[in-house]
């Protein structure tokens, strides 16, 4: 199919709005499914301690086990976030370039922090602590029972997830090196 003039001259103009709208689905996907997974996994240790310190309450019980199903849910929609950026970087020419490279990557630790890290210890946490995660003291304590040091650790492991999020963000920003102007 042969181009119109007008996109004949300018063979890059009838790929901007694929790109925009590739952009703004990539965005939107990031705000709507790892915004709720970064709030809510960041709630979910302090939500835990209140629940073990008070093992009657059955508010704080639900609670838990809201933010886990939250990350779990909207970890499974944050696919799409990786999905739609492959396509918007295809579709604006950047695949090769570094600042995209150290983002893939990153996401790509983010995802495994939150899969092999976070989410199995909530799990734990939010079923209150029937089971065991990496089998070292602290993490869940004798007998299985979760302790203040599974919530604490659990933190640790949502703050580095976050930090890769936030990385990754800026380096969307940023770009470092990028010739599409920032």
């Amino acid at each position: 199919m042969a181009l119109p003039p007008l996109l004949r001259d300018r063979p890059d103009a009838y790929r901007r709005p694929v790109t925009k709208f590739l952009l703004a689905v990539h965005v939107l996907a990031a705000i709507v499914a790892i915004g709720p997974v970064t709030v809510a996994a960041s709630m979910f240790p302090p939500a835990a301690r209140r629940s073990l310190a008070a093992p009657d309450d059955a508010r704080a019980a639900e609670t838990v086990r809201l933010l886990h199903r939250i990350c779990r849910v909207y970890a499974a929609v944050g696919i799409a976030v990786p999905v739609f950026g492959f396509f918007t970087a295809g579709a604006m020419g950047v695949l090769g370039d570094a600042w995209l490279i150290v983002s893939v990557v990153l996401t790509v630790l983010a995802a495994l922090v939150l899969v092999v890290l976070v989410l199995p210890r909530q799990e734990i946490l939010a079923e209150g602590g029937g089971g065991t995660v990496g089998g070292s003291e602290g993490t869940v304590g004798t007998g299985g029972t979760a302790t203040r040091a599974a919530t604490v650790q659990l933190a640790m492991f949502t703050g580095v997830f976050n930090l890769l999020w936030a990385t990754v963000t800026v380096l969307m920003i940023v770009r470092p090196g990028s010739t599409t102007g920032a």
